[in-house]
């Protein structure tokens, strides 16, 4: 039987009804996204405080992938063939940082610096043992709004 399941352990809160992404914060105030445990700060190693990131933040730039990335690193189950163009943009969390993501949506006339987003919880590709593998994703509001 398949399940879904996260691209990663502590990646994303999942799942959640409004699920957000996990970053470390160290003693210095510094968000590391994604989380990890520990972190040098100064000179020494410390534990990071684990938070949550909010879920709406503005897109800060984006671009469209419009051929398939080679493998490795690219992960997805799609073929030259069976591809299909996805947007992928940078996020400013209010109070947090940037983050790297993939858009919902691909068409770049939908998209504009400045616009409201929100995070998303969408499948990527099946793992070997058949399990839809979730990532995490931004939707421009007014798509959330539907």
């Amino acid at each position: 039987m398949s399940a879904q399941v996260p691209i990663a352990p502590d990646l994303f809160t999942w799942p959640a009804e409004e699920p957000a992404l996990v970053a470390g914060r160290g003693s210095d105030g510094v968000l590391v996204f994604p989380y990890r445990k520990h972190k040098i700060v100064g000179s020494a190693r410390e534990e990071l405080e684990r938070v949550e990131l909010p879920r709406r933040g503005t897109l800060w730039t984006f671009t469209t992938q419009r051929f398939r990335p080679p493998s490795p690193p690219y992960a997805g189950d799609d073929t030259v063939e069976t591809f299909a163009p996805f947007a992928v943009g940078y996020v400013e969390l209010p109070g947090a940082l940037r983050v790297e993501a993939r858009l919902t949506e691909a068409d770049p006339a939908k998209l504009r610096i400045g616009q409201e987003m929100e995070l998303r919880i969408v499948p990527f590709r099946k793992d070997a043992d058949g399990n839809e593998v979730m990532v995490h994703a931004f939707a421009p509001v007014e798509e959330c709004a539907r």
